[in-house]
This record gives structure tokens, C-alpha cells and sequence, in this order.
């Protein structure tokens, strides 16, 4: 029998997440990959000092880093200096370096929610009755607010985004595990993001979602491929999670089906890296 890899997997278990439970995703998640791998669980902040002793270092429901800045900086840092590896790796384009992709995104004529950081940009976007300003460092909506368009002008530029709001019939999100996609589910009422039920995604779907995959260039890793449909019914993006994604397995019927590609990536991973 060949030896064991050993993970530290962390996770917030005690993270207050609106609408989730990320400890039950985290115990089922452990439960399971356990039987593959030599599993130990830490906090965000202990991950650092803990990550030499283990073959990888796989991070799921963590939280929003900017909770914790310096230290994840500091993972970060080392991580990259002493070659740790780390799943998701760390060369994530997405949500993992910031929200400035969504600038990328917008300049390159994606599907994306129109997206600029400076008021000379301001009249590239589409007139609305609020825009939707966020910190390039937001997560989980935090700082998230919305303005009417005579208050553009005066908002403080750098570090902040702006975007029209944008009245969507419903929300979907897509998951994948590298590039291949595992299942979708969807937020039928607007004012609910995570009351999600399961979404029987088209072909023209999966080829929306697939072509930001294909944009993260990640070889390794879980990401997911949030959207809205417009009321004209385009897909945009909302956001690329390629960090630390909420699977929402609790919804998901084939969800050891998941593990099991989760647990063929991490292998493959550990044996690339």
C-alpha cells in the first residue's frame, strides 16, 4: 500500500456565514477525504506555522481574509518562500488576488458585470438609478453599497469598485473542480442569494462559465463561476471564487461524486507539484 499524503485543511469552523453552515460542508468534506488522505484541521490564523509538516495544504471555508490580512499575507509569503503546496494554488487570477480581475475582465469584452475604478471611466458604464460600489478587497458583500449616480463623482478612488446595479431574474452558480464542471445550482429569488436549489444548466451555460475557467488558467483546484441573468436573459458574471468557494454540498444529490474529483485532483496535484 503506498504511504499516505498528509493535508492541513483549513477552515473557519466557527466563521458566521449568512445563509451557511461552513462547519457541516467541512466535517462532511474531512469525513470523506479522510479515507484517501492523512487529514488534520486548523484555523486560518494557525496555518503558517503549522503547513511545513504536511504534503499540502488545502484551504476551503476560511473566510473572507480581509478578517485577517496580515496573517494570510503572511501565509502567502511564506507558502511561496518555502515551496508549500498549497490547493487552490496561489496563482489564482480570481477572487484570490482581489476583485481588480473584474477590471481585467471588462476590459478584454467578457460577459461581466461592467466594472470601473476611476471617475474618468464612469461614463463607460450603462445609466442606472444606483451603482454599486465595493472594496477591490470585498468579500461576502462586506462594504458592499449602493449610491445613486449624482454621488459618483465625490466617491474616494483606489481601492474601491463601481458597477451599475443590475436588475437580474436570478442568480446561478456553476462548480468545478479544475476544468471539469460537477454540478450548478441556482437563487430563484433575487432577495435570497443563498436560498439555492439545483440548476439544470444548458450548453450555452457551461460555455459561459467554462470560458472563465479557461480565463483562470488554474490547473488544480475548485472554483466557482457565480452569475446573474439579466432580465434580456444574458448571463453575466458576478464573481470568479477561485479562494475558498461555499460548495453548498448539503444541496447537491451526487455530492460524493464531487469528493471523489476532489480527491483525484488533490492526487494529481500532489504528484504534478
Amino acid at each position: 500500500m503506498p504511504d499516505r499524503r498528509s493535508i492541513l485543511y483549513v477552515t473557519d469552523l466557527a466563521y458566521p456565514a449568512r445563509g451557511r453552515r461552513y462547519c457541516d460542508e467541512d466535517i462532511y468534506l474531512t469525513s470523506r477525504l479522510r479515507t484517501a488522505f492523512d487529514i488534520a484541521l486548523c484555523h486560518p490564523l494557525d496555518a503558517a506555522a503549522l503547513m511545513d509538516a504536511y504534503d499540502a495544504v488545502v484551504v476551503r471555508n476560511s473566510g473572507p481574509v480581509l478578517h485577517y490580512q496580515d496573517a494570510y499575507d503572511a501565509f502567502r509569503a511564506r507558502a511561496s518562500a518555502s515551496g508549500a503546496r498549497v490547493y487552490n494554488p496561489l496563482t489564482g487570477r480570481g477572487d484570490m488576488a482581489g476583485k481588480g480581475y473584474l477590471l481585467d475582465l471588462t476590459a478584454e469584452g467578457l460577459p461581466v458585470i461592467p466594472t470601473v475604478d476611476r471617475a474618468e471611466d464612469l461614463p463607460s458604464l450603462p445609466d442606472r438609478d444606483l451603482y454599486a460600489v465595493k472594496p477591490k478587497t470585498g468579500a461576502d458583500s462586506i462594504g458592499l453599497r449602493f449610491v445613486p449616480p449624482q454621488e459618483l463623482a465625490g466617491l474616494a478612488y483606489g481601492d474601491i469598485l463601481v458597477q451599475p446595479r443590475i436588475d437580474f431574474r436570478y442568480e446561478a452558480s456553476f462548480y468545478y473542480v479544475d476544468d471539469a464542471f460537477q454540478y450548478a445550482l441556482y437563487a430563484p429569488d433575487p432577495a435570497r442569494r443563498w436560498a439555492l436549489e439545483p440548476y439544470a444548466a444548458s450548453d450555452a451555460d457551461l460555455a459561459f462559465a467554462r470560458r472563465f475557467v479557461d480565463w483562470n488558467t488554474l490547473d488544480h483546484g475548485i472554483q466557482r463561476v457565480d452569475a446573474c441573468r439579466t432580465r434580456d436573459g444574458d448571463l453575466l458574471l458576478v464573481e470568479l471564487e477561485d479562494l475558498n468557494p461555499y460548495l453548498s454540498l448539503d444541496l447537491v444529490e451526487g455530492r460524493d461524486a464531487f469528493v471523489d474529483s476532489m480527491a483525484e485532483s488533490l492526487r494529481g496535484f500532489l504528484d504534478a507539484s
